[in-house]
């Protein structure tokens, strides 16, 4: 399926968003069913980016709706890919997760419910991800869907709202916008210079 979406041009038109936008507009009514859909495909199919339908989202139906949208496909989006891990094919899946990302250590329900959803709020831990490898745990399938859904709403909120911002064509609004997506981009970096800079600070 994702060799089949890249060889339509999928890849092309979901890095484009000038070309998403048009793509998603002229669905019409069906417009906010296309952001729900794609969302979804993107957090299944983990090489396919899911920001940009977020902030085309935003950019077309606002903060609010635009956030409802991107929250319900990426809910659905993880829970697909909870119930792949689980019931389809767990030892492919782990042997491809392995010194990706792993919730094996935590033990209980509350402490695998917490993990997932700090790993939804850490802007450097694969969505995708971290969904297929809660699959892979004894965590319950309503403990997931709440952590999931506590965990993606900021992040939801945030690319919507930046979307909706770059689609007011508003100079200010949309340099500030640009900044501070640059800036979240940069938190990965950001942190782990940070914890090596701690490293390399205590004492051998």
């Amino acid at each position: 399926m994702y060799i089949g979406m890249m060889t339509l041009g999928a890849g092309e038109i979901l890095a484009d968003l000038g070309a998403l936008r048009d793509a998603l507009r002229a669905t019409g009514t069906f417009g906010p069913l296309a952001v729900m859909s794609l969302m979804t495909v993107a957090v299944v199919l983990s090489p396919l980016p899911s920001a940009p339908v977020a902030l085309v989202s935003g950019a077309l139906y606002g903060h609010t709706w635009g956030t409802v949208y991107v929250l319900v496909g990426a809910e659905i989006g993880a829970l697909i890919a909870f119930a792949i891990a689980r019931y389809v094919r767990p030892a492919a899946l782990a042997g491809w997760l392995e010194g990706r990302l792993s919730f094996g250590r935590f033990d209980s329900q509350d402490t695998l419910m917490l993990a997932v959803c700090v790993s939804r709020l850490v802007p450097f831990v694969s969505f995708d991800l971290a969904s297929y490898a809660a699959g892979l745990t004894p965590l319950r399938l309503w403990r997931f869907a709440l952590a999931t859904l506590v965990g993606i709403l900021p992040a939801s909120f945030t690319l919507a709202h930046f979307g909706g911002e770059l689609g007011s064509f508003d100079a200010g609004r949309v340099a500030l916008s640009f900044a501070v997506l640059a800036l979240l981009g940069a938190l990965p970096w950001i942190w782990a210079a940070a914890r090596k800079w701690v490293r390399d600070r205590k004492p051998q």
